[in-house]
């Protein structure tokens, strides 16, 4: 893996139904409303949309999500992303023990001047603060389906 390139796996469990976790996590529109790093978010088109994330660190993300996959009767979606950072990500959601679990996929290679040009020293620092990002994810979404 190359100093630019970062692979993510995260499970989120929810006490909510699949179905519902699903809908959620689909409809990219909504995620400020719940997730606190998704700052703002930009409907271009019917698949695509504009994210501007920041988390811990003094730096946003810019990225481009464009739906390449989305079946809710198998769980799964996938979308591009480009601008910022370059890749894919996967979702899975399964149900499990009374509740839901969401596991997400990350392959992605940094793009952003800033990420390229600190990575020797900070990549550690990168890796906590997508970590703190997708925890944060999580805890508003469980609010948010509870609610």
């Amino acid at each position: 893996m190359g100093l630019h390139q970062y692979w993510f796996r995260t499970l989120w469990h929810l006490a909510a139904p699949a179905e519902e976790v699903f809908r959620e996590v689909t409809d990219v529109t909504g995620y400020p409303r719940w997730w606190p790093d998704v700052r703002s978010v930009l409907r271009i088109d019917d698949d695509t949309a504009e994210l501007v994330c920041q988390a811990l660190l003094p730096y946003r993300i810019v990225v481009r999500m464009r739906r390449v996959e989305q079946d809710p009767a198998a769980g799964r979606l996938h979308v591009r992303l480009t601008g910022d950072l370059d890749g894919s990500l996967r979702g899975v959601v399964r149900e499990a023990g009374g509740g839901t679990k969401l596991e997400i996929t990350q392959d992605v290679v940094a793009r952003k001047r800033l990420l390229r040009w600190a990575a020797p020293v900070a990549r550690p620092a990168f890796r906590l603060n997508h970590a703190v990002m997708m925890m944060r994810g999580q805890r508003g979404l469980r609010a948010h389906l509870g609610a």
